[in-house]
């Protein structure tokens, strides 16, 4: 199946910082900064939403892998930007770029990998893993 897909398209989404998305409240840190896990499901929720549109009715993608760097701390209420870029078409391998902001600049960048599955198919193996 062939898949319309254009490499070099991105999509830039805002979020705010929650108290539901700090490190203390995530269990990933002590403090009430912006979590590494929150940051990284923004990531693979934005770079999801840029190829969900051009799938095929009954087609998602999963994420197979992600590698990023959190390198700067955000506060509760801090306006968040995610950009994913698609780098890469490989059949049904996706490869995305993804970078995260917040006003006073960048706090995590990295790459993403997800995959093509045709959703039910999917569940049924899951089921039957």
């Amino acid at each position: 199946m062939e898949f319309d897909l254009i490499e070099g398209s991105s999509i830039v989404k805002e979020s705010t910082v929650t108290e539901n998305e700090t490190a203390i409240k995530m269990g990933s840190g002590d403090l009430e900064v912006y979590a590494t896990p929150s940051m990284i499901a923004f990531m693979e929720n934005t770079s999801k939403d840029l190829v969900a549109e051009l799938l095929p009715k009954g087609y998602t993608t999963v994420g197979i892998e992600i590698n990023v760097k959190h390198i700067k701390s955000s506060l509760l209420g801090a306006n968040i930007k995610c950009k994913a870029t698609l780098v890469k078409v490989d059949g049904k391998k996706l490869f995305f770029e993804v970078i995260a902001e917040d006003n006073k600049g960048t706090i995590g960048n990295g790459s993403h990998i997800r995959f093509i599955v045709n959703a039910e198919e999917f569940m049924k193996k899951a089921k039957n893993n």
